[in-house]
């Protein structure tokens, strides 16, 4: 699970390229998903963000920012936050780290920016999503 702050941006972004990549590396015993800390209901991807995947030849279809709950979160085996102030929203699951934990650096916001900006933050996500797979989700593998 992807958390940011609205659901448009980064975490449906985070989640359309880690789904690219787990089908691309024939993984079946994973699936991903985002939401928002304060999610834009009845929104949807931002314009720049489907561009972006776009552009990566990764289309995202019929997608609709969901407000992060507690079902959600425990219902995940791992929760990835885009910030540090994400994580420190959630501290009190197990289940949670950071974009910094993995890369050193957080996702930054790129909510009303160019979409140069946009691509800057895709490229930080795509390399994020092959650490995901490289140190969590092969390691659940039977």
């Amino acid at each position: 699970m992807f958390v940011c702050t609205g659901n448009t941006c980064r975490s449906p972004m985070a989640e359309a390229l880690l789904r690219s990549k787990i089908k691309k590396n024939k993984i079946k015993w994973w699936d991903t998903a985002s939401c928002g800390i304060n999610a834009e209901i009845g929104g949807s991807i931002s314009q720049n963000s489907r561009l972006a995947l776009l552009e990566e030849g990764i289309t995202v279809e019929k997608f609709n920012p969901r407000q992060m709950t507690a079902k959600l979160i425990n219902a995940s085996t791992l929760v990835v936050c885009m910030t540090s102030a994400h994580k420190q929203a959630l501290k009190d699951y197990n289940n949670v780290i950071s974009v910094e934990d993995i890369m050193g650096v957080g996702a930054p916001d790129p909510y009303g920016m160019d979409v140069e900006t946009y691509r800057k933050v895709r490229d930080l996500l795509s390399t994020v999503c092959d650490l995901i797979i490289e140190k969590f989700i092969k390691k659940y593998k039977d």
